[in-house]
């Protein structure tokens, strides 16, 4: 009979750590505590309670001045609290996995957000992340569970909701709960914090249950982490939970060809040992047995010689690992088997993942993404081994920044800070800078424009030796500008239209980048109404589509339209309001011999004093006021002149007496100008413009 091993057994960095910063709390004398049991094995608890870190449930029960050792579960705040202002000293074994959850639901949470998590409700770790939730919080066991309380708080997860896991949650569980949360909760935000660790020891149980006849899962039987090994073992096959060895002599082996053996995060690698050692007796001795190889020391490497391996690492090794996790902060990575730091788990803290500050890790990587990273000497306080793939980047992309630089290629980055005298572009993991003379068309563009902005580059010098960049813009926008300005007027004809975007205004005009190229669109040319200024028409900025009018090629200037025939006032009178169409129309102007109304927008007509009724009318205001609504007719257009004649009189029955009433026909007198005529100089032809001013800016 085979027995086999899981890799990854065993004490957890967390559980690990947690231990070994009680023996050295203990090894320095004076009084000590534990805020509850460490850890779910006695063997370590009682060993412990030995040497002198007695356990208390409750900060009342400590003694003043007493160092009260937090266990990996971690507490709440208001218990920390308690423990100082009952005169304790605090030393914080927190699991760095579950101090993250504890900041998430700190940051994310408000009176008006809940917290729903998914867990155990009476786990010490559970209660713990409650206690930092700044609004109500709800704990669920299955995805079962989250839909009944979805259904009695339906209105209070109307709006946003935050979910988070216990760290040992079952991962199996978890995503069905997720694809539950989607179909149910309309604004959820979802935080991934099963402990990189336990999702890899629980999937490599399933795997190993899968290839097994039975399994052995040793750990304590309060354990959440062993517990939930048991259940996903048990969905494959017999699955026996024990935690000594003398628990094996009650199980018969002898029917299985293979056993799996895996343990909690709570387990030391003394009591596996053990475990695998008394399997071997037990079993039918006239059968042999094999133990495959124990996982090596390097997978469970202590806090103690973490520090000496990571001295031994040269400066910039780079390593390939396997992405498992990403979380708000960091990535969380596999370290291959087969390296000095295997069986470890690698962070890559946000700022130390890309040269763009600005880059979102969990929009660049998945989970199974394989990233190349610069292992780090030093690691951070929590004792994990920091890596860096923006080390990595800068490392392989060197190579491109000097070979841009010999053969001027045009690279590409992202701005990603003003600084005095310009800009940084991160580009493949270098950083270029880029001097203000070099960074914008013009001298003296904000240079706040470009940030965030993706832009291209050359380098114009480098050092290899300070692995510094200097990089110019300008050069190619210049070279861009130039090839899209020869492409124009290869292809530019009088009457093709483009799409432009309003570059500047001036008294007279408006100018439009139509491709790299500049062209003027005169003021008379924007609107079929008279307007007083550009800005009535256009704004700086606003995508526009205009039309060449005339070509200048030997000075390479543009005259632009933009009003379009169609919308011209007298074209749509003619189709739409023949003579003796009978129209409302609003009065806009009264003079002596008669009242002006709008007929359509950009066309006035006249009503005669004579037109206004049925009777003699001394002044038109005697009988019409502006903005009054009138129904005429329209008795007679002249196109040539641009006039309107319009009647109310037409459309009224004539009075008995008419004798000293004008005739309808009599025209108004001739040194009045109709409103449609503007002065000479406001419909000046485009070309009258300043020639310097109609150039193209090139």
């Amino acid at each position: 009979m085979r027995v086999i091993p899981a890799q990854t057994a065993g004490f957890c960095f967390g559980v690990d750590r947690a231990v070994n910063m009680a023996y050295e709390l203990i090894s320095q004398g004076g009084k000590c505590c534990c805020l509850g049991q460490l850890i779910h094995n006695t063997d370590v608890t009682d060993d412990l309670e030995k040497q002198g870190l007695r356990i208390i449930n409750s900060p009342e029960e400590l003694v003043s001045g007493e160092t009260v050792l937090i266990r990996a579960h971690g507490v709440t705040p208001g218990t920390a609290d308690d423990i100082i202002r009952h005169g304790g000293k605090i030393l914080d074994a927190t699991c760095p996995f579950v101090a993250k959850i504890h900041e998430i639901v700190s940051e994310n949470s408000a009176p008006d957000i809940p917290t729903l998590i998914a867990g155990d409700a009476d786990h010490p770790e559970v209660i713990g992340i409650r206690g930092c939730c700044k609004g109500p919080s709800f704990v669920f066991s299955s995805a079962d569970e989250l839909e009944k309380l979805y259904g009695n708080n339906a209105g209070l997860f109307r709006n946003r909701t935050i979910f988070v896991s216990q760290t040992t949650f079952s991962a199996s569980e978890w995503k069905k709960s997720k694809e539950k949360i989607k179909l149910l909760f309309t604004n959820a935000k979802i935080f991934d914090t099963i402990c990189s660790a336990t999702r890899k020891r629980q999937e490599e149980a399933e795997k190993l249950s899968r290839e097994c006849d039975a399994m052995v899962v040793i750990g304590g039987r309060h354990s959440s982490n062993t517990v939930k090994l048991k259940n996903v073992c048990s969905a494959n096959c017999d699955t026996f939970l024990v935690e000594r060895a003398e628990e094996l002599k009650n199980i018969d082996f002898s029917t299985y060809a293979s056993v799996g053996v895996t343990a909690g995060a709570s387990t030391p690698a003394v009591i596996i040992k053990e475990v695998l050692s008394a399997m071997s007796d037990i079993i039918n001795e006239t059968e042999k047995t094999v133990v495959e190889e124990v996982p090596s020391a390097a997978a469970s490497v202590d806090s103690e010689n973490l520090n000496d391996l990571l001295n031994d690492l040269v400066d910039d090794s780079v390593i390939e690992c396997t992405v498992e996790n990403i979380t708000p902060t960091e990535v969380q990575v596999d370290i291959p088997k087969n390296h000095i730091l295997g069986g470890l788990t690698g962070l890559v803290p946000n700022e130390e993942f890309s040269s763009d500050p600005n880059v979102d890790p969990s929009k660049e990587v998945k989970v199974g993404d394989v990233l190349t990273l610069v292992i780090m000497k030093k690691n951070d306080a929590d004792g994990t081994v920091l890596l860096s793939k923006k080390r990595a980047d800068a490392i392989k992309s060197w190579g491109s920044i000097l070979e841009g630089k010999e053969d001027g290629r045009i690279l590409e980055g992202v701005v990603t800070e003003v600084i005095k005298g310009g800009v940084l572009v991160a580009s493949g993991g270098s950083v270029v800078f880029i001097p203000a003379s070099q960074a914008t068309e013009h001298r003296g563009d904000a240079l706040e424009s470009l940030l965030k902005k993706t832009v291209q580059f050359r380098i114009i010098d480098a050092d290899p030796h300070k692995k510094r960049a200097v990089g110019s813009i300008r050069s190619v926008i210049a070279e861009q500008k130039q090839a899209a300005s020869d492409a124009f007027w290869a292809a530019a004809e009088e009457g093709k239209s483009y799409t432009g975007i309003v570059k500047s205004l001036t008294s007279y005009g408006a100018f439009v980048d139509i491709g790299g190229v500049d062209g003027m669109v005169h003021i008379s040319e924007m609107s079929w109404k008279r307007i007083k200024h550009p800005s009535e028409i256009f704004t700086v900025g606003q995508e526009v589509e205009v039309f060449i009018k005339s070509l200048d090629r030997e000075n390479r200037k543009i005259s632009l339209g933009y009003r379009k025939d169609e919308d011209n006032p007298w074209a749509i009178l003619a189709k739409k309001y023949p003579v003796d169409t009978v129209i409302d129309a609003e009065i806009v102007g009264l003079t002596d011999f008669g009242a002006f109304a709008r007929v359509i927008p950009g066309i006035d007509g006249l009503i005669h004093i004579s037109q206004i009724a049925n009777h003699r009318v001394n002044k038109p205001a005697d009988e019409l006021e502006v903005g009054q609504t009138v129904t005429c007719k329209i008795t007679a257009i002249d196109y040539d002149k641009k006039r309107v004649s319009l009647s109310i009189r037409a459309l009224l029955p004539p009075e008995e007496t008419e004798e000293d009433e004008a005739p309808a026909d009599e025209e108004a007198p001739a040194e009045v100008a109709p409103v449609e005529e503007a002065p000479a100089e406001e419909a000046a032809p485009a070309e009258e413009a300043p020639a310097e001013d109609a150039e193209s800016a090139e």
